[in-house]
């Protein structure tokens, strides 16, 4: 999965894009949950959508300034930020309360204003303050026109009452539970049930109520406190879950959806990237191999596709074995750090030469022979973004956690992962099994209430953008959505690689979510676009 960006990230400069790329959920998009293929968790069901304004009077949002950045990041001096109060817990509207934090960015033609349009950047648990200006950078005049952005970081992240474990290891790709060099899952039990314990023990049964469902309720209380009847929304990776469930508990509130690289609704958590992971990144990975090939010459790892994958998994297995220490770092590159990067680096397609020379920076660092060269690429790879001091070092990896074992039960058997594991490592190398091993989910509380069935049908009020080679969310996440919402849906996919669709070169995808956006025009039937250029 998104864990997969930082909000809007495939609108950053490359630069940027890369200094971010282990901040990357989705591993950010990116990076969704890796489950097992047969979980058997809590059944789906129908569950309430009251929000907080139904439950607790309407409250408004006082506008003023926005946190600031880390680093000396400036924002856009229209965005506004406030806050919204609302329950921990919607079954007790009267008991501990939280803080929402909310962003606008008013229209510069209020005449023209339909409403609102509400954005989420996916992760699980990225925040999204800062979107509405990094959208309003990339849509045009005719969709700025018609609304106000609203950003918003979901219950739990960053500015919205920050949870936190305390964890060791801060970062999401800690999480990954990449098997030993030999495919023994014994370590992965351990910390998966350390990790687990180290929640219960720090923040308790509060966690459980940080799930989907009750950040859906939250965005209505946002759009009863902004006055607004209804909401258009634009999720990306994990964010089309959440709208997903939003449009299923609150469906007379929704205007006009998009929802880009997406999450198959049906498989949340356990079944979502067990079952579509590894062959995400097998479809995606011949992008960057070619990209490799191509340079031959210089690179020398391989000529062809099948050559370039050879020489990357042999180089991924001799890390396993003997990770080698990164020079001017603390850190060493082992076999999971390689994955994660690469993971990363092939969300978007213009990080795929850098992607290509981190991977001979690496194999020459496996073998003691480091040119400047390759200390530069590695340089600008591992390159720090500044953090800011009022958010937990490991709250996104706190509420990854809490949003992928707090909606759906796992399974807890450890045997049943250790089998998996092993077929999953053998079906696909580039993941090494680490799709199907076992998670701290498995040792999690049962979540606080049942999975949502999100519905099918409805108002036809929602676009589906999906890439045929998304890596984070691959096609069959988008496929099963349009499925999940039926004739409440249309679907336009597109024949690139990586996790966006829109500004990523298809005039085709591009237009369908402008016009719709503008003037409510979706597709009469599913389109599939095939006018990718290079940026």
């Amino acid at each position: 999965m998104t864990t997969t960006r930082s909000s809007a990230q495939h609108r950053l400069p490359r630069g940027r894009r890369i200094a971010a790329a282990l901040l990357v959920s989705t591993l950010a998009g990116t990076a969704l949950v890796a489950c097992t293929a047969d979980a058997k968790g809590s059944k789906p069901a129908k569950v309430s959508g009251k929000s907080a304004g139904e439950t607790a009077g309407n409250t408004k949002i006082t506008w003023g300034e926005c946190p600031a950045l880390a680093g000396g990041q400036t924002r856009d001096p229209d965005l506004t930020c406030g806050t919204l109060e609302v329950p921990l817990d919607y079954q007790d509207p009267g008991g501990t309360k939280i803080d929402v934090a909310v962003s606008r960015l008013s229209t510069a033609q209020p005449a023209k204003r339909r409403g609102v349009l509400v954005l989420n950047p996916g992760g699980p648990a990225l925040g999204g303050l800062g979107m509405p200006e990094t959208m309003a950078s990339a849509l045009p005049k005719s969709v700025l026109d018609r609304y106000d952005l609203i950003g918003f970081d979901p219950r739990g992240v960053a500015h919205s009452t920050p949870q936190s474990c305390g964890l060791q290891d801060p970062g999401v790709p800690g999480l990954f539970p990449y098997p030993a060099a030999d495919g023994s899952i014994t370590e992965n039990v351990a910390l998966a049930e350390a990790v687990a314990k180290q929640c219960a023990d720090t923040v308790g049964e509060k966690l459980r109520h940080y799930n989907t469902a009750n950040t859906a309720r939250d965005m209505d209380a946002i759009r009863q406190a902004l006055g607004e009847k209804k909401i258009s929304y634009w999720g990306q990776s994990y964010g089309t879950y959440l709208g997903a469930v939003y449009r299923t508990l609150f469906q007379n509130h929704t205007d006009r959806m998009v929802l880009e690289g997406n999450v198959d609704p049906t498989k949340v958590w356990a079944d979502q990237v067990a079952d579509t992971w590894g062959k995400g990144m097998a479809d995606r990975f011949p992008d960057a191999a070619q990209v490799a090939a191509a340079q031959a010459g210089t690179l020398e790892l391989g000529t062809n596709v099948e050559e370039v994958t050879d020489t990357y998994l042999a180089l991924a297995d001799r890390l396993d074995h003997t990770p080698a220490a990164i020079p001017g770092t603390p850190v060493s590159l082992d076999g999971a750090l390689l994955r994660n990067m690469t993971y990363a680096l092939l969300l978007h397609d213009d990080t795929l030469p850098v992607l290509a020379k981190f991977w001979k920076a690496a194999d020459n660092l496996s073998h003691g022979t480091t040119t400047a060269a390759d200390t530069a690429v590695l340089k600008e790879v591992f390159a720090q973004t500044p953090t800011s001091p009022d958010i937990p070092a490991d709250n996104q990896a706190t509420m990854f956690l809490a949003l992928t074992c707090g909606d759906a039960e796992w399974p807890h058997d450890v045997d049943g992962y250790a089998a998996r594991t092993a077929s999953d490592r053998a079906k696909w190398p580039l993941t090494a099994g680490m799709p199907a091993n076992i998670w701290a989910c498995a040792y999690w509380d049962k979540p606080a209430e049942p999975t949502v069935e999100v519905v099918k049908g409805g108002p036809r009020d929602t676009l589906i953008l999906q890439n045929r080679r998304d890596n984070a969310t691959p096609w069959e996440g988008g496929v099963g959505l349009h499925k999940s919402l039926g004739d409440g849906s249309a679907f336009v996919g597109v024949d690139n690689g990586g996790h966006s669709v829109y500004g990523e070169g298809s005039a085709c995808a591009d237009k369908a979510t402008v016009d719709f956006l503008a003037t409510g025009h979706l597709p009469d039937k599913d389109v599939y676009c095939t006018d990718v250029t290079e940026k």
